[in-house]
């Protein structure tokens, strides 16, 4: 399945998007996942990643959300990437994958080990200082979606994230760094804003990666 053939759970009734159901929810995961591996990447254009994605309420069967997980997963590698939404491949779900190996204390991004997770149905809100003052970092920032374009946006340096892991288990934890920085990105597509929308547009630049 091409990447433009990809649809997002949602069915249009006279112009008006409306959820899908449990039935055809599994049916869409289904169709995609006996699409192209790894699976297609969409991209800025595209209409899911401009859509609030549907929560998730258990609607697929423990081993579909497995192989949807390891699909996302195997996707988000071979990009490579260090987190994935499920809009980003065509499924307007709130749901998304991160991981990334970083561990330098030297670095100003502060990127540290962040091991694979699923994170489902997920929400952040900024960790502020004892004067109540947000903390507010700046580095350039990329996406799959966005490919082959970085650009400078700011982001809060600590967060804390709520939700559910693929099997319902609740989670509210603190994360700060770059850990944090990916925590935002991937939660901002499942309400269908991109990290563009909040750079500096003046620090775009072309990666030369495609």
């Amino acid at each position: 399945m091409s990447m433009a053939q990809q649809s997002s759970p949602t069915s249009a009734v006279d112009g008006i998007r409306r959820p899908m159901s449990s039935k055809d929810l599994r049916k869409a995961v289904g169709k995609l996942l006996r699409g192209a591996q790894p699976l297609p990447i969409v991209q800025a254009g595209h209409p899911v990643l401009r859509e609030v994605a549907q929560p998730y309420d258990g609607e697929l069967s423990p081993e579909l959300m497995a192989d949807l997980v390891e699909a996302m997963k195997a996707a988000m590698h071979a990009a490579p990437g260090v987190g994935l939404a499920a809009p980003q491949v065509g499924l307007g779900l709130a749901l998304a994958v991160v991981e990334d190996s970083g561990d330098d204390e030297d670095d100003p991004r502060e990127r540290t080990d962040l091991p694979f997770r699923v994170i489902v149905n997920p929400a952040y809100e900024p960790v502020v200082g004892d004067d109540g003052a947000e903390d507010l970092v700046v580095f350039e920032e990329g996406c799959l979606s966005v490919v082959g374009y970085e650009a400078e946006r700011a982001r809060h340096r600590s967060v804390r994230v709520t939700g559910q892991d693929e099997t319902g288990r609740a989670f509210d934890e603190v994360h700060s760094g770059w850990a944090a920085r990916i925590m935002q990105h991937e939660i901002d597509h499942l309400s269908g804003v991109l990290y563009v929308d909040g750079a500096d547009p003046r620090t775009l630049s072309w990666t030369g990666r495609v």
